[in-house]
């Protein structure tokens, strides 16, 4: 099971930092975002061994993902936020290393969190 946190509402140019526990191992973790209307989309993941992260462009030089692997969290800092960022953020569990080669993809994950939502007010 994965449970995320820490979505709410802020500014545009503001801050929000989502995290997200799984109950047991995982071999990397990521973070899905969808927009009302819109299809889901990737948006970052950390894979553990590796040490590797991987960001969508759209959020390069604006979001950290970072974790612990010994705990199975995993932590997305979300810093210049702008409206187009609001979303609901999910989080998602590796179980086999798939992210090293397709970390965008959804089918890289085996399970999925509920969802937090993000609003950046204009």
């Amino acid at each position: 099971q994965l449970q995320a946190s820490g979505g709410g509402l802020v500014e545009t140019g503001g801050s929000l930092r989502l995290s997200c526990a799984a109950s047991g191992r995982t071999a990397g973790m990521g973070w899905f975002r969808q927009a009302p209307g819109t299809e889901r989309e990737f948006v970052a993941a950390i894979h553990w061994s590796r040490g590797s992260t991987y960001y969508a462009e759209f959020v390069k030089g604006r979001f950290t993902i970072s974790g612990d692997k010994a705990k199975n969290t995993v932590a997305l800092q979300m810093n210049s936020l702008k409206p187009e960022d609001t979303a609901v953020y999910f989080c998602a569990a590796d179980l086999r290393g798939r992210i090293v080669y397709y970390p965008a993809r959804g089918s890289s994950y085996h399970y999925w969190g509920q969802g937090t939502l993000v609003t950046v007010s204009s």
